[in-house]
């Protein structure tokens, strides 16, 4: 997901406004702070977007406003918005838990993919397009000045503005008593999260050699930016530190005027020594904050932004894997610990998926124990995660392992169109279907 920050329209001070303190007690009280008694859980959900006739084109921008007119404001109230390659990002509101997230966003998921079919696109559940160069569609400065500064390192970050889609969860921090355990349960959760739900094994054309071609575009981009927030400290201090030694993307000169720097400043040092452009604020701190994409990025909840979009009911069990886990504390501990071998394990999960013995073996555990959690709760998807343990997590199989075997059977880079229901839930077809 390409973030949105909220538009700020200040320009950079011309002296000291804010120091490391300022940044360290921002991170406390607003990053990490709230003890709200009820968890609330939200799920993002990216898709590329196609015509099913014509696979290498990508929409065009009028074709885009067509589908945001069409599809209007959902019926559960989740948001609809465009990421910078054509790709469309439904986020389903905050709410108790995983079963009313879920339900909400696939009531919406229907409702805009029924609008997109009667415009002659199809929602695509993969995350990262298998067939077309990375092109943008929409555009507007601060797009034009995060591109000028990604292509300055490689083309991954075109490829992840324009060719990526993801899920995102999010929960909340939990009690300030659990919050330092469930910080470094969501991060170490991370690596087996990529490898068990990988879901994008093309690009142009081909296999890529990666189960998430998505991950390894996200891992290539900046480091500074994009690799995780270290768990060896207090998790303010770590995140300060990450936000301190992350470059600085962009200066805002001027409304709509985003410059790039030629020389790489990090943010800890614009502080310490400025620039031309002048000192930054806290309309730049906050800015700031919004151009850093680790794989668990905390925003006064948590952002686990590492899962590759998936087709129906995968999405639902991530989602549903996650919030269960999180929950229950006995089980988050017994997740925390089949983990933790392998957290550092990101480019082999991105790479090999639960080829990788030691993901697979986590990742069994991992799903055994939120299994346990989703079946007590007799939660909606509880059998369909049980069959998707069976079918993939313990044979050491993802999705993007069905993907690469259709490919060799018949060359196909596209998954059969998404199915926004789950089977139980497809309405009845009317009486004498399909007799004659």
């Amino acid at each position: 997901m390409v973030p949105h920050p909220e538009e700020a329209t200040a320009v950079p001070c011309q002296r000291p406004s804010i120091t490391i303190d300022t940044v360290r007690d921002l991170v406390a009280r607003e990053v990490f702070d709230g003890d709200d008694p009820v968890d609330l859980t939200g799920v993002e959900l990216e898709w590329l977007l196609s015509r099913p006739d014509d696979r290498d084109v990508r929409p065009g921008r009028r074709e885009l406003a067509d589908i945001v007119a069409e599809v209007g404001q959902p019926p559960a109230g989740s948001r609809v918005t465009l990421e910078p390659g054509g790709q469309v990002e439904l986020s389903s509101p905050p709410l108790p838990g995983s079963e009313a997230a879920c339900a909400a966003a696939a009531t919406d998921l229907l409702h805009l993919d029924t609008a997109c079919r009667s415009l002659g696109f199809e929602l695509v559940a993969l995350g990262a397009d298998p067939l077309r160069e990375p092109e943008r569609i929409v555009t507007e400065p601060r797009y034009d000045a995060m591109q000028d500064y990604f292509d300055d390192r490689n083309g991954a970050g075109r490829t992840m503005m324009c060719n990526t889609a993801s899920i995102q969860v999010n929960v909340g921090l939990g009690t300030s008593a659990t919050r330092r355990s469930r910080w470094e349960l969501v991060n170490l959760l991370g690596p087996v999260l990529v490898a068990a739900f990988a879901n994008s094994p093309f690009a142009l054309g081909a296999p890529s050699g990666w189960l998430s071609t998505r991950y390894r575009a996200w891992q290539s981009l900046d480091p500074s930016r994009s690799s995780p927030v270290p768990l060896d400290d207090d998790p303010v201090e770590a995140f300060t530190r990450y936000v301190l030694d992350a470059r600085v993307m962009l200066i805002r000169a001027a409304d709509d005027d985003y410059r790039v720097l030629a020389t790489p400043v990090t943010f800890g040092a614009w502080i310490a020594d400025g620039h031309e452009l002048g000192w930054p604020d806290a309309g730049d701190l906050a800015y700031h904050l919004t151009t850093l994409f680790p794989p668990v990025r905390p925003r006064g909840w948590f952002e686990l932004r590492m899962i590759d979009a998936l087709p129906t009911p995968f999405w639902q069990i991530a989602v549903t894997v996650v919030d269960a886990l999180v929950g229950d504390e006995a089980a988050g501990d017994a997740a925390a610990a089949a983990c933790r071998p392998v957290a550092d394990l990101w480019a082999d999960a991105a790479q090999l998926g639960l080829g990788h013995p030691e993901l697979q073996q986590a990742a069994t555990r991992t799903m055994e124990v939120a299994l346990e959690v989703v079946a007590a709760a007799d939660l909606t998807v509880a059998d369909a995660a049980a069959d998707f343990a069976d079918r993939y997590t313990s044979r050491g199989r993802s999705p993007a392992d069905d993907r690469l075997d259709a490919w060799r059977r018949d060359g196909s880079l596209f998954p059969p169109p998404l199915s926004p229901l789950l089977p139980h839930e497809a309405p009845a077809p009317p009486p004498h279907a399909g007799r004659r």
